[in-house]
């Protein structure tokens, strides 16, 4: 089941028989943002601060659970993994000291997915920089490199981090962006982008920061590729590209003014401190600040609140010995204990005053403006150049999946030597307002992404009201973004790589009573928006092995995983073992007479009526509606997965359990490279299913995975314009079984289905 080759044509992705792959992929897995040994989840403090003595082994899999969770993705129709790691996971201990048990651990865990037949893109992930200012990915000793002491960050509000919260279990939801408005994340993001031009004293064995940050980064990266590259079966095949820096930040580069929030700036929620305040409580100084809550129409201020960290700073102290541990030699401009941006003039910390408040405005050397779109095309554009170059050193074939800063304009690149045939336009979208909220809202939503480009002359005007007109407009924006991003970086494909929808909605009302409607509801306009944006595919966020209701996906809060354990998956489904390639054909009850032996490639479609075709009905239960999924009949959809000719557009209604698909193709089908479609029998069970095309012939098959049945279709047909309408059974909402009359509630079905299971 190796998967084949993938190819870029234009906006499309082809496979080795020149068919478009259309991309169906799932983020895995969350749980590779923290430790496996010790096993850190953010509520966990444990040993937060001993860093340098984790090990990320067994992320996202142990090998031997790799089978079961790669299976089940298969089952599910998944066809392409977005392969998250991190730079902490490969150089935790130390600057150039590499886990090389992690890195085999890789390779074998990536072996195991290629026998699945996944195509895996891999993705340096990082929120907030590190797990140490409150997200994920540096590792804690590039903190202590730029001069911070992390064991002062949550008492100066140098970040806010979830295990330092008085009760984990009530840190505030969706409070963990806020940390990029804060000391740790800007001045991180700001050193690793242009520390040179706005921290020249900031030199490290001999380099500047920036240079210092990038090169650890990157090596790390590329470390992992040459080991992925010497293994010899992975690539190009199995691992077809790399991801730049997950959702980069540019920290303070082109900030106007350093005591003002942009209004601009929506990511607002508890203490709002503008930079220059946080550079006070970072010092120690204690500061009133504005509070911010999040409500149905964007943030608004709640209040005032005092900081006061009591004279403690977030700055490492002159007496550490983490230099000595390190064995780094720091320039002897660069005094610890002291604001790195007050030894560069922005402050006087004998005044208190603030004295350059536009420094990061402009470019210190010619003055020139800074704005995003500058950053983007500058600072930003270098690292990806020097990405690109090293990584290509590895993986000489490589796609670049190039992710702009989320919901920026990216980089002008379109007909310039920065542009290659190797490339995709990689970028994230999520509903915001369900996302910070954590509520579906179904009488309005808002255009964030028209009002960021100037689309309303009053944000009044993106409100948009109505499900269908909110379904629309989640459309309307990702065909926006795709459009966007091909105005400025070229024909290249789309792939949305980040895209979903919390879980633990209304206080986790869902798992109280059982009834995830809103959750299906969100996740269908999300697939609905997906499925008419143009895009080549996406990878869905997230599958996470280890969510539960308690603590979402471990991280921060977070809740988004499609599986959770405490929706109690039944031993049948705990099965490991290779995949089997066997495939049982399902008969055809009726078929037109003027298929027989006459019926040639060349007359096919002269032959052929406009048939609608019933399957033979079968006794045996839809397996894709195992405990353990959450939101099912939104996520378990059908997908053209390899397309003979062009996809000109396709899209599963979910209420009508109606699938169409409209092609257009050059020449008639080989017989070897059909169009194939996952059609899953969650809704679309043997004997209640109709299918109507245009012209050719098709076959269902149960294809064997792992003991369990994964439904494919395969059509042959003619060139020019082609037509496919499949209809299936309407279910109720939250239900999983395929009994469509009975009202069985979520958790009885769950019962039921577990009872029906064989244990194996």
């Amino acid at each position: 089941m190796a998967p084949s080759a993938i190819r870029i044509d234009g906006k499309r992705l082809r496979d080795d028989r020149g068919r478009e792959v259309t991309f169906r992929g799932i983020n895995v897995s969350g749980d590779a943002k923290f430790p496996r040994k010790p096993n850190l989840p953010t509520h966990i403090q444990g040993d937060f601060f001993d860093g340098d003595n984790v090990s990320f082994v067994g992320r996202p899999f142990n090998e031997d659970e790799a089978h079961m969770h790669f299976a089940r993705l298969k089952r599910w129709g998944y066809n392409s993994i977005r392969y998250v790691f991190t730079w902490e996971a490969i150089e935790h201990a130390g600057p150039g000291i590499y886990d090389d048990e992690f890195v085999q651990s890789t390779i074998n865990t990536l072996r195991i997915a290629k026998d699945y037949g996944f195509h895996i893109f891999m993705d340096p992930h990082q929120d907030v920089w590190s797990r140490h200012s409150g997200g994920d990915g540096a590792p804690m000793w590039t903190l202590y490199a730029a001069g911070f002491d992390p064991t002062h960050f949550s008492k100066t509000q140098a970040a806010m981090v979830h295990s330092a919260w008085p009760d984990p279990a009530t840190f505030p939801k969706m409070l963990w962006p806020t940390n990029y408005q804060r000391l740790v994340a800007f001045t991180m993001f700001t050193l690793f982008w242009a520390g040179k031009d706005f921290a020249p004293k900031a030199v490290i064995d001999g380099q500047n920061i920036q240079d210092y940050l990038q090169k650890h980064f990157i090596d790390a990266c590329c470390y992992l590729a040459q080991k992925i590259h010497e293994a010899g079966d992975l690539e190009d095949v199995c691992v077809i590209g790399w991801e730049t820096m997950n959702e980069p930040a540019r920290g303070l580069v082109g900030w106007e003014h350093l005591d003002a929030i942009p209004k601009e700036l929506n990511m607002k929620k508890g203490t709002c401190p503008t930079p220059w305040q946080s550079l006070l409580t970072g010092s120690g100084r204690a500061v009133e600040v504005d509070t911010y809550e999040f409500g149905n129409f964007g943030p608004y201020k709640s209040g005032t609140l005092l900081i006061d960290p009591e004279g403690t700073s977030a700055w490492l102290s002159p007496e550490s010995s983490r230099d000595e541990k390190y064995g780094w030699k720091r320039d002897s401009d660069w005094e610890l204990g002291t604001c790195l941006w007050a030894q560069h003039g922005v402050w006087d910390p004998r005044t208190d005053s603030l004295l350059q408040p536009e420094y990061f405005d402009k470019l210190p050397k010619t003055g020139d403006k800074l704005t995003y779109e500058k950053f983007t095309n500058t600072y930003f554009l270098q690292h990806v150049r020097d990405y690109k170059l090293n990584i290509r050193n590895r993986h000489k074939d490589c796609i670049i999946l190039l992710q702009a800063p989320v919901l920026e304009i990216p980089p002008s690149i379109k007909g310039t030597s920065d542009e290659d045939n190797r490339l995709i336009f990689a970028t994230h979208y999520y509903d915001g307002l369900t996302l910070l909220t954590k509520h579906w809202n179904r009488l309005y939503n808002v255009d964030v992404f028209g009002v960021l480009r100037g689309k309303y002359w009053s944000p009044a005007f993106a409100v948009k009201v109505g499900e269908t007109a909110i379904r629309n407009c989640l459309r309307s924006q990702l065909e926006a973004i795709r459009t966007e991003g091909e105005e400025h970086i070229g024909n290249h494909p789309t792939l949305f790589t980040e895209i979903g929808i919390p879980y633990d909605m209304d206080d986790k009302h869902a798992y109280k009573t059982g009834d995830y409607s809103s959750q299906i509801s969100a996740l269908d306009a999300n697939h609905f928006a997906l499925e008419g944006s143009g895009a080549a595919g996406y990878t869905l966020w997230l599958y996470c092995g280890s969510n539960n209701h308690q603590w979402g996906d471990n991280w921060n809060g977070e809740d988004l995983s499609i599986m959770s354990i405490d929706d109690h998956i039944p031993a049948s489904q705990l099965r490991d073992g290779p995949p089997s390639t066997n495939a049982s054909s399902t008969t055809l009850t009726r078929q037109d007479s003027r298929l027989s032996s006459e019926v040639r490639p060349e007359n096919l479609k002269s032959k052929l009526v406009q048939p609608s075709i019933e399957r033979v009905a079968s006794e045996t239960p839809p397996d894709l509606g195992v405990p353990g999924l959450r939101a099912a009949e939104a996520f378990l959809r059908p997908s053209p997965i390899a397309t003979h000719g062009d996809v000109v557009k396709y899209g599963f209604d979910l209420k009508s359990a109606t699938f169409m698909l409209s092609l257009s193709a050059a020449s008639r089908t080989p017989d070897d490279a059909p169009t194939e479609i996952f059609l899953p029998d969650f809704h679309f069970p043997s004997g209640k299913t109709s299918v109507e095309v245009s012209g050719g012939k098709w076959i269902i098959e149960t294809l064997d995975v792992d003991g369990e049945g994964m439904q494919w279709m395969k059509w042959w047909h003619a060139e020019g314009e082609q037509t496919m309408k499949v209809t299936g059974v309407i279910r109720k909402s939250g239900q999983t079984t395929g009994v469509a009359d009975e009202d069985y509630g979520y958790f009885e079905v769950m019962k039921r289905i577990s009872e029906s299971c064989t244990v194996m």
